[in-house]
Order: C-alpha cells, then sequence, then structure tokens
C-alpha cells in the first residue's frame, strides 16, 4: 500500500542498502537506526553490531566494516520502546532513517509490538526521518498487502526480495514518491544495476503476484500454517516440554522457551541444545526444518495437508527424545 513509486534492484541486500542511501540522501543526514539481532543485507553500515551501552553507538560486527561506518549506526533492542524514545531524544534531528523488520524473521519469528511500531512511526514524523520496513521476509508471506498492512501502519519506503519474484534474483525498494523523486535520474541519488529488472525475473514476479491474488490464497496458506503451530504446540504441552510457537501467514517460528519471546535477548535465552536435538531427530524424520534457531520457517502454497501430517507425526516422535 504504501508503494507510490518503485525502483527494481537485484536482490533484498541491494534493496535495503538503496533505500538507507536514499534516505540519507533525502534527509541529508547520516545516522541509521537498526535493530538489534535483526539482518537486512551485508552493506557495511547494516553490519553492526549492537555497543555496550542502550544509546552507545554501533561497534563492527564484522572484519571488513570500518569503524567509521558502524559508528553511525544506532543498534537497540527489538520491541523496546523505550530505548527507541531515548535513541531519538537524543539523536533524532541526525538520525536518516530506521530500518526494521515489522515482523522479524532473522532472530527466528517474533512480531513487532504494535506500540513499538507506532512509536517508529511517530518519532519519525516528529523528526523528519524516514521509516523503512524491511519487508524482504514479510512481504507476499504474511498476506498479499505485506506487514504494513496487518499493523496499518504507513512506512515512507519499504524494501523487498526474492519472494516478489517466486525465487528468482530480484529485489525492489519504493514508497513516497516525493522522497523516491530523489533517485538519479530525476535526483541526485545515484542507483543503478544492469541486471534491474531483467526479463526473466520480472515475468515470473509477475506470475507469481497472479498466483497469489487467487481468492482465498492467503486464507488457505495460513490455515495451514496455523495447523502446523497449533499440534507443535499440542505436542509440546503433552511432553510437558516449554515451547513457543507463532505464525502470520505463511510465516512461522518457535521456541523451546517458557516466556514470549519478543527480542532477541529471549532468543538467545531459548533452549538452543533442544532445538539441535529436535533439528537433527526431524532431518533424521525427512522434515528438513532451517538449520539454525535464529531463522524463520516458511509454509508455501505447494505444502499439502498430507505435508503439515507428516511434520506434526514426526515431530511427536521428536519430542519424545527431548522428553527422554
Amino acid at each position: 500500500p504504501a508503494l507510490e513509486m518503485v525502483r527494481m534492484v537485484k536482490s533484498g541486500t541491494e534493496a535495503t542498502l538503496s533505500a538507507i542511501r536514499l534516505a540519507r540522501g533525502y534527509t541529508g543526514r547520516d545516522k541509521l537506526v537498526k535493530i538489534d539481532g535483526s539482518y537486512h543485507g551485508h552493506a557495511d553500515s547494516l553490519l553492526a553490531g549492537a555497543g555496550s551501552g542502550v544509546l552507545t553507538l554501533g561497534i563492527p560486527g564484522s572484519p571488513g566494516v570500518p569503524s567509521a561506518t558502524a559508528a553511525d549506526t544506532l543498534v537497540l533492542e527489538y520491541n523496546n520502546t523505550e530505548q527507541v524514545e531515548q535513541a531519538f531524544e537524543r539523536y533524532g534531528r541526525e538520525i536518516a532513517c530506521v530500518i526494521v523488520e515489522p515482523v522479524a524473521g532473522n532472530m527466528n519469528f517474533v512480531p513487532g509490538d504494535r506500540v513499538f511500531l507506532e512509536t517508529l512511526r511517530k518519532l519519525c514524523d516528529e523528526t523528519n526521518s524516514v521509516l523503512i520496513f524491511d519487508e524482504v521476509m514479510t512481504g507476499f508471506r504474511v498476506g498479499l498487502n505485506g506487514a504494513q498492512s496487518l499493523y496499518g501502519i504507513k512506512p515512507d519506503l519499504t524494501t523487498l526480495g526474492k519472494v516478489i519474484g517466486g525465487g528468482m534474483p530480484i529485489g525492489a525498494f519504493g514508497g513516497r514518491s516525493d522522497i523516491m523523486a530523489s533517485l538519479a535520474p530525476a535526483g541526485e541519488v545515484y542507483q543503478a544495476g544492469t541486471l534491474s529488472g531483467n526479463p526473466l525475473a520480472m515475468a515470473v514476479g509477475l506470475k507469481t503476484l497472479e498466483l497469489i491474488e487467487a481468492p482465498g490464497f492467503f486464507e488457505r496458506l495460513s490455515s495451514k500454517t496455523r495447523r502446523l503451530c497449533d499440534g507443535l504446540r499440542d505436542i509440546a504441552a503433552d511432553k510437558k516440554i516449554a515451547f513457543r510457537a507463532d505464525h502470520r501467514g505463511g510465516m512461522f517460528g518457535f521456541f523451546f522457551s517458557a516466556e514470549a519471546v519478543r527480542t532477541f535477548r529471549q532468543v538467545k535465552a531459548a533452549d538452543q541444545e533442544h532445538f539441535k536435538r529436535f533439528y537433527k531427530a526431524m532431518l533424521a524424520r525427512n522434515v528438513y526444518l532451517a538449520p539454525s534457531a535464529y531463522e524463520a520457517g516458511f509454509v508455501s502454497a505447494a505444502h499439502s495437508d498430507d505435508d503439515v501430517n507428516a511434520t506434526l507425526a514426526a515431530a511427536g516422535d521428536a519430542m519424545r527424545i527431548l522428553e527422554s
């Protein structure tokens, strides 16, 4: 809904780095706010790790990232509204943009709190900073109109990735026409790519959009994912294993945790050993989950009810191993 103008690129990484460059060029500011535990691609400023304090500027999170680049990145905790308010109180007029996954998928599956996301929107409005929703994962997975429609929050810019091309190398970013007009050739912020909008990826992408626009598509997808998550929770409860599972649309995640998971700190506190044993047990039963406790999962239209049943049957066996 927020895409008034769109620029096609070749990947989600290129979409996010281009959106950030555009936001910096549009605002004339340097500082970037990102969330600890979120991944937005491998651009230098996006590989900053969290500093030691709430408002400490970022430190390089990977060899090869200059300290000066990371220092312009503020790394805040997901769903921590108080931290966001403190950061904007101190740096608000220096912040070019905030980039956030409205539903985090790179620290496993952690939905954004409505108040947290609404606070980001409010503070960006007050300081003329640019709010970027990274919907590389959520775009066309949680719903036809993305996570922004689930929350009813309109970002200034949105980034999208390979999902829009049915898995082909593709990406896009777009948003407010006054911001997008700053891009070359209309404006002075440079962005270009030889294979952007290539015919093969665009054809596959258009067909993908046609298929997912079919009546009832997302209702069916969500129903399958809900049945999977409900089934996993029921199995864990029967075995008296601390477990959490949640989903939006076809996107889901689970944690071996007694408490609800809302931050990256809580993600890391979940039982990683239980996850490793569960993953290996599921793989031995021909169910291939993401091989990391920090990755979200996805149900697709290609998965049948029989596939969900088989997954739950395998999970029942795997949870018995954990129970013992």
